[in-house]
């Protein structure tokens, strides 16, 4: 697929999840949004951006909801009963595609559907002369507050140096799979709440490269209304 050593960047957005938080009938990517499913949204985004070789869309086995054939990206119906697992089949099915090890992957949540191509070019320009690879962030901002049992503080902490995780996050094929693959075989993935979590794991220290507040992750009901309103509030720009 690639005739020459330059690293190339694919995408690969785990999309089987239920979102059982969501409130929806249906997993909560394809709900409708801005008439929209909503992982349209985060597919156009990834569409956006030319250094993008291909984009991945990991599914659970049987979900033919993007079956329709759409040229700007690939489906594979190997999604995994957590996101480790989906990135870490996507991972096997981008190398069965002609992926090489030494090619880059940015791993995007498909409920971050506010994600702009120039945030991702932002993480792409951070992450290619950077050695690990790393992740979108967002430098806290509120008070953080640590509960007890019966759901009281028992003590505030400091959140200096603390960041909130994003997507999409950055790294090596080789050395993803790598951690992945060693992350499975001590814990069976547990702990491992993003790619980020498995390479640190593994000893490295990804690069924080700072996002937006925008680009946070429909998660409950209420989050669909500020999606939509974000979304209508761009088309009118």
């Amino acid at each position: 697929m690639n005739g020459s050593s330059h690293p190339r960047c694919f995408a690969l957005l785990p999309c089987a999840g239920s979102g059982s938080r969501a409130g929806t009938a249906q997993p909560k990517q394809y709900q409708p949004l801005a008439g929209l499913p909503l992982v349209r949204h985060t597919l156009a985004a990834f569409a956006g951006v030319a250094r993008i070789a291909r984009v991945l869309v990991v599914v659970a086995p049987g979900d033919e909801t993007l079956a329709a054939h759409d040229a700007s990206f690939t489906i594979a119906p190997c999604g995994g009963s957590t996101r480790a697992e989906s990135v870490f089949n996507g991972l096997a099915a981008l190398q069965a595609l002609g992926a090489a090890m030494h090619d880059w992957v940015l791993v995007h949540d498909a409920a971050r559907c506010l994600v702009t191509p120039a945030q991702i070019d932002a993480l792409i320009d951070a992450c290619l002369p950077d050695a690990v690879g790393g992740l979108l962030a967002l430098p806290l901002a509120d008070t953080l507050k640590c509960a007890d049992v019966a759901g009281r503080v028992a003590a505030t902490l400091d959140r200096t140096g603390k960041w909130l995780a994003q997507t999409p996050q950055m790294f090596r094929l080789g050395a993803l799979q790598a951690a992945l693959a060693a992350a499975h075989a001590d814990t069976g993935f547990a702990g491992i709440t993003d790619e980020a979590s498995a390479m640190e794991a593994a000893g490295h220290r990804p690069l924080l490269v700072r996002g937006s507040a925008q680009n946070f992750k429909v998660t409950y009901p209420e989050d669909f209304a500020l999606a939509e309103a974000v979304l209508q509030s761009r088309a009118r720009l």
